[in-house]
C-alpha cells in the first residue's frame, strides 16, 4: 500500500528560510574578503552556533538552572544572521565592504568556536540525591530454653540497632534460683567456698548465660 507524502507548510517555510539566510551569510562572508569555502563554512558556523544555544537554553530551563548565558549566545548568532540578511538588501554596497565589517566576518570564526566550547561544556549543577532511609531496629528473636523438668526459660526480646550483635536479657525463675540457693549452701558447708558459675551450670544443668544470671543473684 503506497503512503502519500504529504508536505508540512512549516516544514516548507523552514527549508526556504534556511536556505534565504544560508545564501545572505554566504554572499556577506565572500564580500568581506572570505573565498572559496570559507564563504561557505560560514553559513554552517552561525547556524551551528544558533541550534547549540537553543538546545543549552532549553536544557538549562528544563534543569531549573540559570540560562542567561545560554540567551546571550543566542543572541550573538541571531545578529549574526539576521544582520547578514539586512546587510544583502541593498543597504550595503558588497563591492566596497567597510573595514569593521571585514574585522567582523574576520573574527567570527574565534568567536564562534568560544561560544560552542562554552555551550557544550557548561557546568550544570546536579539534582541534590535524596538521603537514603536508615534501616529499621530488627528485634531480637525470642529463645526458649529447656532446663529442669517443668521449667522454661525465655529471654526477653530486644530491639538491635542496625550492624550491632543482638545480647538478649536473662531472667531466671524465682523457683530455679531457689534451688540454686539451696545447692550454692551445700557446696559452702562441704567446701567452705563460694560455688563458682561453671560449677553452678554443672548441677543445674542450664545453659551458661543462665547460670551466669543465677550466679549474679546469688553474690
Amino acid at each position: 500500500m503506497t503512503r502519500l507524502v504529504r508536505p508540512d507548510a512549516v516544514l516548507v517555510q523552514a527549508v526556504i528560510a534556511g536556505a534565504l539566510s544560508f545564501a545572505h551569510l554566504h554572499d556577506l562572508a565572500e564580500a568581506a574578503g572570505q573565498h572559496g569555502w570559507k564563504a561557505w563554512a560560514y553559513p554552517v558556523s552561525v547556524d551551528l552556533l544558533l541550534v547549540a544555544a537553543w538546545h543549552r537554553l532549553r536544557t538549562l530551563r528544563d534543569a531549573g538552572e540559570p540560562s542567561r548565558s545560554a540567551w546571550a549566545w543566542f543572541a550573538v548568532a541571531l545578529v549574526a544572521s539576521l544582520g547578514a540578511n539586512v546587510a544583502t538588501a541593498g543597504l550595503l554596497d558588497l563591492g566596497d565592504v567597510p573595514d569593521w565589517l571585514r574585522i567582523l566576518v574576520a573574527g567570527w570564526p574565534a568567536l564562534a568556536f568560544l561560544g560552542g566550547t562554552l555551550l557544550a561544556h557548561g557546568p550544570t549543577s546536579p539534582s541534590d540525591p535524596e538521603p537514603a532511609a536508615a534501616p529499621a531496629a530488627v528485634p531480637a528473636p525470642v529463645v526458649e530454653q529447656e532446663t529442669e523438668p517443668g521449667v522454661q526459660v525465655v529471654s526477653a526480646p530486644a530491639p538491635v540497632a542496625p550492624g550491632s550483635v543482638p545480647a538478649p536479657a536473662v531472667t531466671a525463675p524465682p523457683a530455679l534460683v531457689a534451688h540454686a540457693q539451696k545447692i550454692a549452701a551445700d557446696h559452702r558447708a562441704r567446701t567452705g567456698s563460694v560455688i563458682d558459675t561453671e560449677t553452678l551450670r554443672a548441677r543445674l544443668g542450664v545453659p551458661h548465660p543462665l547460670a551466669k544470671a543465677i550466679a549474679a543473684q546469688l553474690a
